[in-house]
């Protein structure tokens, strides 16, 4: 990464960290400890990825010179609600029925730090949380929330959890995993990019390619975190590792080995990345976006 776009990264991370800071403020009445919980595991030193993409996606659209559905600053208000629905699907995917983790970013987590009912009920505010930001944004956002609700729904990341906890034990199957995959972490990613150009006025074909590039560096994505449960040390990824295949999870790593999965990972990454240059109009914001999307495979946290 260039030091050009780490500064550009770390100064967009620090505006979706004081919109998550003011949204929370802002809601009034909510009991101290439920509060505490939600700000735990909110800023608990999170990589803003999803956000960041969401608005890089909406600037670089806008190089199409198509009149925007909403401002760069209600963009910011969307990003952040996709924070928060992303924190949320952390807070119930560490819980002890789910994955029953104890570390998440280097720190307890949220049921760790607090109780398990509370945990719940902070994920559950948090989605609350976002839907109700969605909501305020008006008509110029409707589709992009829209994305958002279906990417995190059912039969997008809800959906992937449960087909994850129902395959493990499995037999691997690559249909089942790449299915797992795309629901549990491909839905979401792939919403920031569609959803970043539906809210810069995109046309329809290009969220809808948008959504297809995002679909496969989500794969990539879940593959490098794959890796890292296999490969990685809890220190440096700051979470627990070696829990997938103790757990039997679905994943490529179970079915081909570390080093087939990790040439897997760099392929679906690079053929995502040439599929996002397709959806975006040439320029300054789409190199920025594409620079960081090429991060999302190569990394060790």
């Amino acid at each position: 990464m260039t030091a050009t776009l780490e500064v550009a990264l770390a100064r967009e991370r620090r505006a979706v960290e004081a919109g998550l800071r003011a949204l929370l403020a802002g809601e009034r009445g909510v009991p101290p400890r439920l509060r505490r919980a939600m700000a735990h595991s909110l800023f608990g030193g999170g990589k803003r990825l999803r956000p960041v993409l969401l608005l890089w996606a909406y600037d670089a659209c806008l190089d199409g010179g198509r009149a925007p559905g909403v401002t760069r600053r209600a963009s910011l208000d969307a990003a952040c609600a996709l924070e928060l629905i992303h924190t949320y699907s952390l807070i119930h995917d560490d819980l002890p029925a789910m994955d029953d983790d104890v570390l998440r970013r280097g720190r307890p987590t949220c049921h760790v730090a607090f109780d398990e009912p509370t945990a719940i009920l902070a994920g559950d505010a948090l989605q609350a949380l976002a839907f109700g930001v969605l909501a305020r944004l008006g008509p110029g956002a409707t589709g992009a929330a829209a994305l958002i609700a279906r990417a995190a729904g059912p039969a997008g990341m809800v959906g992937g959890q449960q087909d994850d906890l129902d395959a493990e034990g499995v037999a691997p199957c690559p249909a089942l995993i790449r299915r797992i995959q795309r629901r549990k972490t491909g839905a979401l990613l792939a919403a920031a990019l569609g959803a970043g150009g539906a809210l810069a006025g995109a046309s329809g074909p290009r969220v809808r390619r948008l959504l297809a590039a995002g679909d496969i560096l989500g794969q990539a994505f879940q593959q490098a975190d794959d890796l890292l449960d296999a490969c990685g040390s809890a220190a440096v990824a700051g979470k627990s590792v070696g829990k997938d295949a103790v757990a039997g999870k679905m994943t490529w790593v179970r079915l081909e080995g570390p080093d087939r999965a990790r040439r897997r990972a760099a392929r679906n990454g690079r053929s995502g990345l040439r599929r996002l240059r397709d959806a975006v109009p040439p320029g300054s914001a789409a190199e920025r976006l594409l620079a960081l999307a090429a991060g999302l495979w190569d990394r060790d946290r």
